[in-house]
């Protein structure tokens, strides 16, 4: 069940980079990223409505505000501004340089076991996306620490998950994480965003497909699979994404699929490996 789930999470994160860097042509990024929440926070407050289910206990809601904060709103709306300066593959490789924080802040804060086949594993996928992407940062400094920045925002609130939520409810967590980084969100770009938009049926289709399958239904998928296994493997297994994202580019924008692309799968692939077998 959790490799199934890991599956279609990288399906629909991975299909999701091309789909974010088109939005930007349609929505100021701090909006889309506000829409995206706030419809994703509407579903899935509808599902726990209907099916009455209830909030988490008080104990937890510092830490569903902080991860909110960090995984959700921070994290989210940096990512989405690097579509402007960087292409959806590099935005990708960048922003999955987040197990290698996972696994040091878990090492760190949650004693996880940090072996020497975990690291070569880590070490491995790493340089793997590296060479998948082909990446050359000449001129985009300030851009790609951009994109380091919302890679550790995830990380954090990762950990945080990991370390004091792992008693909640699945949906219940992801539901008012989502909804608490939805309304920061939306209260950030009401008070110092000037916003525009230009709704098409393409700008439409980009935030349904993050409203409902990017946000609700694939935090939902994440925030189950880190709830049943290592931070740092489960973090380390969806560096299957950048490889999703390749191929999304390649079928969707015309990419060229190069020996480099091939030879950046296999050793994310291997890396994943060792990482689930450590």
């Amino acid at each position: 069940m959790i490799f199934r789930a890991l599956i279609v999470l990288c399906l629909i994160w991975g299909c999701n980079f091309v789909v974010m860097k088109v939005a930007n042509a349609y929505f100021t990024p701090e909006l889309f990223v506000t829409y995206r929440f706030l419809s994703g926070a509407a579903v899935l407050l509808a599902v726990a409505f209907f099916t009455k289910l209830p909030p988490p206990p008080r104990k937890f809601w510092g830490w569903i505000v902080l991860s909110g904060f960090f995984q959700i709103a921070a994290g989210s709306v940096i990512l989405q501004n690097c579509f402007k300066y960087l292409d959806a593959g590099l935005t990708s490789v960048v922003n999955y340089t987040m197990p290698l924080w996972v696994t040091l802040l878990a090492a760190i804060f949650l004693h996880e076991p940090l072996t020497r086949k975990k690291i070569v594993g880590v070490a491995l996928s790493i340089v793997g996306v590296g060479v998948l992407m082909n990446v050359d940062v000449s001129g985009e400094l300030p851009a790609i620490l951009m994109a380091l920045t919302a890679a550790i925002c995830w990380a954090v609130g990762n950990v945080i998950m990991k370390a004091k939520l792992s008693e909640c409810n699945t949906i219940s967590l992801t539901t008012w994480q989502m909804a608490v980084g939805a309304v920061m969100l939306a209260i950030y770009t009401a008070a110092f965003i000037e916003t525009s938009v230009t709704w098409t049926p393409l700008g439409i289709v980009c935030l349904l497909y993050n409203g409902i399958l990017a946000s609700a239904i694939a935090f939902i998928l994440w925030v189950f699979v880190l709830q049943h296994m290592e931070a740092s493997k489960a973090s380390i297994s969806i560096l299957g994404v950048p490889v999703v994202s390749v191929v999304a580019g390649v079928l969707l924008l015309g990419e060229p699929l190069t020996l480099s692309i091939v030879l950046g799968m296999l050793m994310v692939l291997a890396g994943i490996f060792i990482v689930q077998h450590s």
